[in-house]
């Protein structure tokens, strides 16, 4: 049984150690995007290699947060999360040292491997650490602080980008890690669930991240219509097929297909494939157009995307309090559709925009849209399964909401008729941008009408978050499996 206390000075260590963890995640899945048109200039990058700047992460992120929940479990959290944090630093290291975009893109997806392994690590540690009767307001405060990182996420970029230059950027994790991993080694107990068995399903993780990539490739690429990007995709089909198979057959799956007999859990992250795909190709395309066309510095485009975030911060809390009375539909169909409002309002933003009159509104609507949806989306997924499957659920939710991301990211230029140089001609960029919009609320039209005509009331005994307060733009909150206290494990 944990028996740490929150007020103790263990206490406080443990809960700083995974404060800093998680926040090297989640500033770097927010930082990036503002930085990217500095990026692109100084490695004379086209389009396509600031997509895969993004999505090498978000890939192997995607692809591998399940097994990195699990390895924790098995092999014991502490060290695994330590693990996680070094591998992190240096990858980041790596990008903040890179001459050229092949090797900036080879090690952003090193990073994504560190993310796996060290962001549901260091919730998973608050869980195995903790008194009982503190875990509850030790998840509260991780989040909140975790939430704060990533709404000051832009910013920070934007600060660093317009002064000492997109390369500190990355280089900014290396302090923070030997803060942290010091500090995890000292004061943070092992544990590991002496309950998990079985091999690791190394073959179907593998086969998840490679079906990922062969797909992102062919829609990156597809403006080519080379032969090799046709392959390439029906490769990446036909790894998406062998991924089923092996999880339907495997003893111990990474994502055991059986959670998706509940209706309720297949609609749910049907409407976050949804959501979370319009909000990963907004937030990338947005960070571009403010400073491509409306003319803004990386510090205004990093501060102007703010208000998202700080909404959520607010009063994320206080929606999952509204969704528990009056019960998530409502809720799950009304934020998608404000949030499809607010990227048809950003087609206001051109060359000289002002950000109180042409901004500000859409990214006010956008907020409170997401607001809306993103608590009582969690609360669905927790609800839809077993109390012993919650952090299993979690876990698939999470990577889903990043793997629609990935894809947005890859498709929506495509889709938006955006060249290999459009984000160097602000008129070719604000024409491809309007129509992008168009396609994102669109998406979040669809998970709008999933969300209405399939999500149903939540039984009145059924689990609630406990990851109450919430910042992260790019994918729901992860959350403990309390009765067997592991996270994601198959």
């Amino acid at each position: 049984m944990p028996d740490v206390r929150l007020a103790s000075p263990q206490g406080k260590w443990i809960l700083l150690t995974t404060v800093l963890g998680s926040s090297m995640a989640l500033l770097d899945s927010t930082v990036i995007n503002v930085a990217l048109p500095r990026i692109g200039r100084d490695l004379d990058a086209n389009l396509a290699a600031l997509q895969w700047t993004v999505n090498a992460y978000t890939l192997t992120l995607a692809g591998l947060i399940l097994l990195g929940g699990s390895l924790g479990d098995r092999l014991g959290r502490r060290k695994v999360f330590v693990v996680g944090v070094v591998w992190f630093a240096v990858a980041s290291l790596l990008c903040g040292l890179a001459p050229n975009t092949g090797v900036l893109i080879a090690a952003r997806a090193l990073q994504g491997i560190g993310g796996a392994l060290l962001t549901p690590g260091s919730l998973a540690l608050i869980q195995a650490s903790f008194h009982p009767d503190d875990r509850g307001r030790a998840v509260g405060l991780w989040s909140g602080f975790g939430g704060i990182g990533a709404a000051v996420g832009p910013f920070v970029g934007g600060w660093l980008v317009d002064g000492p230059g997109w390369r500190w950027v990355f280089l900014l994790n290396v302090p923070l890690a030997l803060v942290c991993a010091p500090i995890a080694v000292r004061h943070v107990p092992e544990s590991a669930d002496g309950r998990a068995h079985g091999r690791f399903d190394v073959l179907g993780a593998a086969l998840g991240a490679l079906a990922l990539a062969l797909v992102t490739y062919a829609l990156i690429e597809a403006r080519n219509g080379s032969l090799v990007v046709a392959v390439t995709a029906v490769a990446g089909v036909a790894a998406a097929v062998a991924f089923v198979r092996v999880e339907k057959r495997s003893p111990d799956p990474m994502m055991p297909l059986g959670i998706f007999a509940s209706r309720q859990f297949t609609a749910v992250n049907l409407v976050t494939l949804c959501v979370y795909a319009a909000f990963g190709g907004f937030f990338f395309l947005t960070a571009l157009q403010l400073q491509v066309v409306a003319g803004y510095s990386p510090l205004q485009a990093g501060t102007a995307l703010l208000p998202t975030t700080a909404l959520m911060l607010l009063f994320s809390a206080r929606s999952g309090a509204l969704a528990d009375r009056i019960g998530p539909r409502i809720p799950l169909t009304v934020g998608p559709l404000l949030c499809a409002a607010a990227m048809l309002l950003m087609r206001r933003v051109g060359e000289d925009a002002d950000y109180v009159t042409d901004v500000l509104p859409a990214l006010l609507v956008m907020g409170a849209g997401m607001v809306a949806l993103v608590a009582p989306l969690t609360a669905t997924v927790l609800a839809s399964v077993d109390t012993g499957r919650a952090g299993l659920a979690s876990g698939i939710n999470n990577a889903a909401a990043r793997a629609a991301g990935l894809i947005a990211v890859a498709a929506l230029p495509l889709l938006a008729g955006m060249g290999p140089d459009a984000y160097l001609s602000p008129a070719a960029f604000d024409d491809a941008f309007g129509r992008a919009m168009v396609w994102c609320a669109g998406v979040l039209v669809v998970g709008a009408g999933v969300a209405f005509t399939t999500v149903r009331r939540l039984p009145p005994d059924c689990r609630r978050p406990e990851c109450r307060t919430h910042g992260s733009v790019l994918a729901p909150p992860l959350e403990p499996n309390r009765s067997a206290g592991k996270l994601g494990a198959g």
